[in-house]
């Protein structure tokens, strides 16, 4: 374990905190999405915002690939290229604000972009079935915006996504695939831009990436079994609870 550590350039505690990380981020891809919300203040207080968000990236690289692999059939290219431009304009704006703050301010920025997905989780629980999204140009832009900044900055969009795929109404299948595929293209994007704009993807960060897949599959098939053995709703408030307390750690 201590070459491990040595190897990774991580202490022994961050490295189990990466672990859970790349457990999470599988799971999150197989069995209920918003448990990727949990690891990431996490990561944040152990390393810091701006270069938590270049150890997570690879990571999701890696687990959209797998989740483009089993949902590429069902893509809803249209509805992608609706809000694709709209979403790069939000990872701009990321960048931009990324560069003007410190690192504590960016930890902060983080802790308010999952409070603000938060709210959308709670309020799709709470009122899915009552839910009127507008199919209008205005509020597709507010979304991609949103959507792109939010995953720019803290890796958080699902939430925000999540209301556009209401608003569209997909199917099971053809929601796993377009959210399987819009975020394997906004994270391919993110990469370059993290990696010269920001300078938080690095080879150690790819190599720990490359170092976690095997957790990744094992919290893939966690999902899997999860979500076939446990009722997903109060699931999912357990990973709202558990959020809301990460958030508060996150702003102190």
């Amino acid at each position: 374990m201590i070459e491990i550590t040595q190897f990774l350039g991580v202490e022994l505690w961050q490295l189990g905190l990466i672990f859970a990380s790349a457990l999470l981020i599988g799971f999150s891809k197989t069995g209920i999405g918003g448990t990727l919300m949990i690891a990431i203040p996490f990561m944040a207080t152990a390393f810091g915002g701006r270069m938590s968000t270049g150890i997570i990236l690879p990571m999701l690289i890696f687990a959209d690939f797998m989740a483009v692999k089993q949902y590429h059939r069902y893509a809803d290219w249209p509805g992608i290229r609706r809000l694709l431009p709209w979403t790069v304009t939000g990872l701009i704006v990321g960048v931009l604000v990324g560069n003007l703050i410190n690192d504590r301010q960016f930890t902060v920025l983080i802790a308010v972009s999952l409070l603000v997905c938060l709210v959308v989780l709670v309020v799709l629980e709470l009122r899915s079935s009552k839910f009127h999204v507008p199919d209008q140009l205005w509020f597709f832009a507010l979304i991609g915006l949103i959507a792109g900044f939010t995953t720019m900055i803290g890796n958080v969009a699902g939430p925000i996504f999540a209301v556009y795929l209401l608003a569209r109404r997909y199917e099971k299948q053809t929601f796993l695939g377009t959210t399987a595929w819009f975020f394997m293209i906004i994270n391919l994007i993110k990469l370059p831009l993290q990696i010269f704009f920001w300078g938080n993807v690095t080879p150690q960060t790819a190599l720990i990436g490359v170092v976690m897949i095997p957790a990744i599959l094992v919290g893939a098939m966690l999902g899997v079994a999860v979500i076939k053995r446990i009722p997903e709703k109060p699931f999912r408030w357990v990973v709202i609870g558990m959020t809301a307390v990460s958030i508060i750690r996150l702003f102190f």
